[in-house]
């Protein structure tokens, strides 16, 4: 069972994508390190008849890391808590939290980089003793009381795990890191995911859609999604490249898996910039988009696509990304 604290996904949106989620560790395609480890952990703490050691999940957004914590806490047979870092603002959101698990539960703490770190150091006794140590009063009077808490997995995920403090980060028993995915994992993700819409796709169309995914799975289904409502209004029975192009033109998707804003980034640094180097603060002002969603979303792909280099004067754009664009 899930609990969910915080943001703002609908229920319907809740369900397609919980529709198109592996159902165990069997259906996850890809990052087999990861997933081994996890499977690994899990069977011995069921094994052990205790609760899972906590785990922190790191990498860019949407390759699976709310996926492998449903699978976990399913796999535990245990409840799976759901918040949002930024969501927890106060200390006694985070203790109403923790203070409400039972034995064994799972608690999911994404973007767990972004919670204020006199909210995190709650988690420190949490995590280590099972217990919270609240400080009642100020000055000569204060004092600490403890309270108890039930055995629990705390799985953190993060898009950026150089931002943690220390002493979270130690309290972690396994750090495992999510990479991009290899277009023929994401070729076969797209392949059971067209099955769930009832769709079918030639292998030409399956292909195309995974080599302009930019390695991950959310891209890919939300590509699939398009494609198929091309096919339900066209009522074509088998989709194939036209189809394809059809939804990747909606979605401004080019040849490199580059949405709009990608390009945006790129043109913004060659016509403004000269092709750097430029600080993320100035891009960012540029561009009139945050620097985190930059640094989050948009950046770790063009990086790994060799389009633009990080100095330690700025972000430098490539030879490449400059006759991308041209």
């Amino acid at each position: 069972m899930e609990r969910v604290v915080g943001g703002d996904v609908t229920p319907s949106e809740r369900e397609q994508e919980a529709q198109l989620r592996p159902q165990n560790f069997s259906e996850f395609i890809g990052q087999n390190k990861v997933v081994d480890n996890i499977d690994l952990m899990v069977k011995s703490a069921i094994v052990r008849k205790t609760a899972m050691d906590h785990v922190l999940l790191s990498g860019p957004p949407g390759l699976g890391k709310t996926s492998l914590a449903m699978l976990i806490a399913k796999a535990l047979g245990s409840e799976l808590h759901v918040v949002s870092g930024p969501a927890i603002e106060k200390k006694g959101d985070l203790a109403a939290v923790l203070t409400n698990l039972k034995s064994r539960d799972v608690l999911f703490i994404d973007e767990i980089h972004r919670m204020h770190i006199s909210v995190e150091e709650i988690l420190y006794s949490a995590m280590e003793d099972f217990r919270l140590d609240i400080l009642i009063g100020q000055g000569a009077s204060a004092r600490t009381m403890q309270i108890d808490l039930m055995p629990f997995t705390l799985i953190g995920a993060t898009t950026r795990s150089g931002l943690l403090s220390n002493p979270l980060r130690d309290r972690f028993t396994a750090h495992l890191n999510f990479d991009f995915y290899d277009p023929d994992k994401i070729a076969i993700i797209i392949q059971n995911n067209s099955r769930k819409m009832a769709i079918t796709l030639n292998s030409e169309s399956k292909n195309e859609i995974a080599k302009r995914s930019r390695g991950t799975p959310r891209i890919a289904n939300r590509i699939l999604r398009r494609v198929r409502d091309f096919a339900l209004v066209n009522m074509v029975p088998t989709v194939g490249m036209k189809e394809v192009e059809a939804a990747l033109s909606l979605l401004d998707i080019d040849h490199l898996g580059l949405d709009s804003m990608d390009r945006k980034i790129l043109t913004v640094m060659k016509n403004y910039y000269s092709g750097g180097p430029v600080g993320i603060e100035a891009l960012s002002a540029t561009l009139g988009e945050d620097k985190q969603t930059i640094e989050e979303v948009y950046e770790p792909y063009l990086l790994k696509q060799g389009l633009i280099l990080r100095t330690p004067r700025g972000r430098v754009l490539s030879d490449v990304a400059s006759t991308h664009i041209s």
